[in-house]
């Protein structure tokens, strides 16, 4: 035994000697399937979690390797927070704003009506209590949540007939997902539940008079300025929608201290890509539509102080009937306002000024 043991750190000396570092710790192989919210059509939305994937891969010289399906391929749209819950799929890529009918919470870190743009958001969740209360609420449902993808502020949404003053929301029939519907419902509309699929056609039909859009990358591709002449502004229900990687805690916990901040960082590296990504497809988009025949138009002062009067309503309202809501949209709004304050002084004088002058 001594002489092996010898002639073992013989060896090893040789080859420490040589230069040359054994790979004592090689990562095996690793394999994961995330299912994504979003159909291959919506080249943005799904490519930020193809980008992730892709960059996991990179990263690790490709042992790390991430299968990334569409909407409907693994399961359903809205069923891939129940998959990495179960355990049925490593991760998911999708956005809170789809499950708000499991809890009201998930809303606050994807879209809220008058809500942070996506540089606030990214403030709120990593400078302050966003990261920590997120990540309590997500731990609830088995997953780990990190930033991955935000589509920054929406122009705005689709009407048939241009929206005046409040009353004009009375008896209009619409489509728009999560909190904005509860809003738009508290002005007197109509909302009209239906498949994804179907609503461009339904507006343009005029079974309903009033459609949420995405942004225009994303609405031109769909068709909305066929179905629809208004598109109005600003999109007070989104600040920009925020997208999430939702990782099964146990399959995180499986991976190498290495392979978790791997994770960390391409999550990262795709909410910025998709950031700008959509900053520079968004302006040329719309100047097509314009181009096209689009009217687009801001909603008149009257219009948005009702709507936000109804959104600050109900989000005291859910406060008072779900403590955890409470808790973390008064913080959420505390920094919003410090936010805005900055603004004030900052960037909203100098873009005001920048969009008023000859160029």
């Amino acid at each position: 035994m001594q002489r092996r043991s010898l002639i073992q750190r013989g060896a090893l000396a040789g080859v420490l000697a040589a230069g040359i570092v054994p790979a004592v710790h090689a990562q095996a192989a690793t394999r994961w399937r995330l299912a994504s919210s979003f159909p291959r059509s919506m080249d943005l939305l799904f490519g930020s979690a193809e980008s992730f994937a892709r960059k996991v891969g990179e990263m690790t010289g490709g042992r790390f390797q991430i299968e990334v399906h569409a909407a409907g391929e693994l399961m359903p749209a809205l069923g891939v927070l129940d998959g990495v819950q179960q355990s049925a799929i490593e991760a998911c890529h999708t956005s809170g704003i789809y499950f708000v009918g499991k809890d009201d919470v998930f809303a606050i870190g994807s879209s809220l009506p008058f809500g942070m743009n996506a540089r606030q958001l990214a403030g709120w969740m990593t400078e302050g209590n966003g990261g920590k209360l997120m990540g309590e609420f997500y731990g609830r449902f088995n997953a780990l949540n990190f930033p991955c993808g935000n589509t920054g502020a929406t122009v705005g949404a689709w009407f048939r007939r241009e929206i005046r003053t409040p009353r004009d929301f009375r008896g209009l029939k619409f489509s728009f997902d999560g909190m904005a519907g509860r809003v738009f419902r508290a002005l007197g509309g109509l909302p009209q539940k239906l498949p994804a699929g179907e609503i461009v056609a339904a507006l343009g039909k005029g079974v309903i008079g009033a459609a949420q859009g995405s942004s225009p990358y994303d609405d031109q591709k769909r068709g909305f300025q066929k179905a629809a002449p208004h598109y109005q502004y600003p999109g007070w229900w989104s600040g920009g929608l925020q997208l999430e990687l939702l990782v099964n805690r146990k399959a995180f916990d499986g991976l190498t201290p290495e392979y978790r901040a791997i994770v960390e960082a391409a999550s990262a590296f795709a909410q910025a890509e998709m950031q700008a990504r959509y900053a520079a497809r968004n302006p040329v988009a719309l100047q097509q539509l314009v181009g096209g025949g689009t009217v687009v138009g801001g909603f008149p002062r009257p219009v948005l102080e009702a709507a936000f009067k109804a959104s600050m309503a109900l989000g005291r309202e859910l406060g008072a009937s779900n403590a955890g809501w409470k808790k973390i949209h008064d913080d959420y709004r505390s920094f919003q306002q410090q936010q805005l304050f900055g603004a004030r002084h900052s960037e909203a004088p100098l873009d005001s000024f920048l969009q008023s002058v000859k160029w």
